[in-house]
């Protein structure tokens, strides 16, 4: 978790606001809504327990719609990266992601012309 709090100083990052957060003994659970520096929206939700992780971060640009999912929800066994995976709105394998690899990827996104 202390990564993740690390995380949310990043410079891609306006503002966030934590909407809920859980721990006990043996896990934590967070969520939060990030406001980047072009005005889109990171939600963030992430699970860890001794023997679970599960993430989410849902990147939506400023209507509302989905940029990119990054998640590891245990369906779509059908890839070879499986249980993570990504929405760019299409499903596409990916590598098991943290905050930091997340915004690293929408930093070089917003950097490129669409």
């Amino acid at each position: 978790m202390r990564r993740t709090l690390e995380s949310l100083q990043d410079k891609a990052i306006r503002g966030y606001e934590i909407l809920d957060f859980k721990s006990g003994e043996s896990f934590y659970f967070l969520k939060v809504k990030a406001v980047l520096f072009d005005g889109s929206q990171l939600h963030i939700r992430e699970y860890t327990s001794f023997d679970s992780y599960f993430y989410s971060y849902h990147w939506q640009d400023l209507s509302g719609s989905l940029r990119t999912r990054w998640d590891n929800a245990p369906h779509h066994r059908e890839l070879c990266t499986f249980p993570n995976h990504k929405h760019s709105p299409n499903l596409e394998e990916s590598r098991e992601m943290s905050l930091d690899e997340v915004l690293k990827e929408i930093k070089e996104k917003l950097q490129r012309p669409e």
